[in-house]
């Protein structure tokens, strides 16, 4: 009982640390980022091209990807100024890809499964699953991410309250 309460304590002071509002902002950009591509999957696959989940997925993530890194960069890690191509850039879009490889795989699978269980094909039904599996695959790799991008981006602990100090004033 006491580790149970040790363990609540910590999670309460969590977003009170660096680290703890650095995953806040993470999460948040995550949210933007996945409304952005949802958004953009139902667009493009539900009205655009309605054959081609997997073109259809890869318009749509490369579309969430460029607010992601920018929103990322920025407001989570604090980074200002030019990106730099092989310590940033490179690997953001290297994880996007892998990303986009999970959710191509996993929208293939959607929309065969789709082809072969639905009876009545209903294409609304189809682009909810297939951007449910979309969702789910981009889900799976959240985690890894963030301690990625957390070694990617390092920044100094006093930029934290620069931007804090920013995002109060603006």
């Amino acid at each position: 009982m006491l580790q149970m309460r040790d363990a609540l304590q910590r999670l309460r002071r969590l977003p009170k640390t660096p680290e703890g509002k650095k995953l806040i902002r993470y999460s948040m950009v995550s949210v933007v980022s996945t409304v952005v591509s949802q958004l953009s999957l139902f667009v493009i696959y539900g009205f655009i091209l309605q054959h081609s989940a997997i073109w259809s997925n890869g318009l749509a993530n490369a579309i969430a990807t460029v607010p992601s890194y920018y929103l990322n960069r920025k407001w989570v890690w604090g980074k200002s100024g030019k990106s730099h191509v092989m310590k940033e850039i490179v690997p953001f879009w290297a994880l996007s890809f892998a990303g986009l490889v999970l959710s191509t795989v996993a929208v293939a699978a959607a929309q065969t499964w789709v082809k072969h269980h639905l009876t009545s094909h209903h294409h609304l039904l189809a682009t909810i699953i297939v951007m449910a599996a979309n969702l789910l695959s981009y889900g799976i790799l959240w985690v890894a991410k963030f301690m990625i991008f957390n070694r990617l981006f390092k920044h100094h602990p006093v930029h934290d309250a620069e931007v804090e100090a920013h995002l109060i004033e603006g």
